[in-house]
């Protein structure tokens, strides 16, 4: 409006002068009258003409002002969106083969980022040996227009350390030739390290409950084997004291009870802790305690259970006092099942039953064998749930898996050091406080 006010005030202006020119011409030379009308006919039709196409063109560049802030607010909230998403977008020109890279908000410091135009077979360069031909082989059928759609995911390689990410790539036709050939290919590209850290970890966790199964249905069938023949052995030699005259006999007949008695107990005592521990009943009673008389205690009563003639029991005791504060129950039971698992493995050598002090609070109370040893890959698995090793040895496959759960509770640790055919070292790491 402002530029048709002034096209006005100027034709004004003009109309003003063209009459004083007329009144003039007409007063001097009549025969130019009929020019100079002519002529300024002509330029108030130029002058229209000129007022009607400026105001088209300030109507067109305002459609493209507005058109252009439109597109600004696209851009943006496009950027977002990518920034949101962590994506990185892309086009391949599939007649030369080249990638070039438009905008990168990926997740990581390390990510691979191919110069302009790159050759695809330079960016597969990158890629891991084993996703390398898969993804060239779909980008291939891509260029060609073999398929429509492009999805593939891949590791590639993080500089020179050796390490890989994973990435998970899309794309799609964007524009074909006259002949139907694709001419331009988009895409975007997105890290999935974690979810790829998600899926393996779910996959390890269905493996371990899978294995869990397999081992409570082995346990279950085992356990009532375990449970029937110290109980059998009671039952029978019971039945049998009243019609045994023998003092000897009879002592014996006593003997063989008590000790089916001490197993049964055992088998009994770890399922009741197992039971608590898969109920968290970890509630800790910390008293301070003397841990050489404690061990004294647990050496005697197991040092009446071996075969002494094929099996000697050794304690070592570096101080004569140690005194701990920790939950008593707890650690004797922990300590009796290193012992149990030590006389169960053992038929003949030395069962050392010893500790001693680290560096710092700490004491490490360790249980030592002259048995037939733990091959490498099995030293942790011993201390998972209703594992058993050996299926011709009596037990329940709780101990260890109790023991740890005890050490953790009682804030130590617990482990083995052993090789096949020398023997075990079962060692726990306790705080004196």
């Amino acid at each position: 409006m402002v530029v048709v006010s002034r096209k006005m005030l100027t034709f004004a202006k003009y109309l003003k002068t063209m009459l004083g020119l007329l009144l003039y011409t007409q007063s001097q030379n009549s025969f130019l009258i009929h020019f100079m009308w002519g002529l300024g006919i002509l330029s108030i039709l130029a002058l229209v003409l000129g007022i009607v196409m400026q105001r088209r063109t300030s109507k067109r560049l305002k459609g493209e002002l507005e058109e252009l802030e439109r597109l600004k607010e696209g851009n943006v909230e496009y950027e977002f969106i990518l920034k949101a998403m962590k994506l990185c977008t892309w086009h391949v020109n599939p007649k030369t083969r080249t990638i070039t890279m438009d905008n990168d908000f990926r997740d990581g410091q390390d990510n691979y980022i191919p110069l302009p135009e790159t050759h695809l077979a330079l960016m597969i360069e990158m890629l891991a040996s084993s996703d390398a031909q898969r993804v060239m082989t779909a980008l291939d059928d891509l260029c060609l227009g073999r398929t429509n759609f492009y999805h593939q995911q891949y590791r590639v390689k993080s500089g020179n350390s050796g390490l890989t990410y994973w990435e998970e790539s899309y794309a799609i036709i964007a524009d074909r030739d006259g002949d139907g050939n694709p001419s331009k290919i988009v895409g975007t590209t997105m890290r999935i390290d974690s979810q790829k850290k998600l899926e393996a970890d779910l996959i390890n966790a269905r493996n371990k409950a899978e294995e869990s199964d397999r081992l409570k249905t082995a346990f279950l069938a085992n356990m009532g084997h375990e449970i029937r023949t110290p109980l059998n052995a009671i039952v029978g030699f019971a039945d049998l004291l009243p019609v045994v005259e023998n003092e000897d006999d009879r002592n014996q007949l006593i003997s063989e009870i008590q000790t089916n008695n001490r197993k049964l107990l055992r088998i009994i005592d770890g399922l009741v802790s197992m039971s608590k521990i898969e109920a968290e009943a970890k509630n800790l009673v910390r008293s301070q305690t003397d841990l050489v008389p404690l061990l004294k205690e647990i050496a005697k009563g197991y040092s009446s259970i071996v075969d002494q003639q094929a099996v000697v029991f050794v304690t070592q005791f570096p101080y004569t006092q140690l005194m701990v504060t920790t939950d008593v129950t707890k650690l004797r039971e922990v300590i009796d099942n290193l012992m149990q698992n030590a006389v169960k493995f053992t038929q003949k050598g030395r069962i050392i039953l010893g500790f001693d002090l680290l560096q710092g609070d700490h004491v490490r109370i360790w249980v030592k064998d002259t048995g037939k040893g733990i091959a490498e890959a099995d030293q942790q698995k011993i201390f998972e749930r209703f594992v058993k090793l050996d299926e011709y040895i009596p037990g329940t496959g709780l101990g260890l898996s109790v023991a740890k759960s005890h050490a953790g509770s009682l804030g130590g640790a617990i482990g083995v050091e052993s090789r096949l055919g020398e023997g075990s070292t079962f060692w726990l790491d306790l705080p004196l406080n």
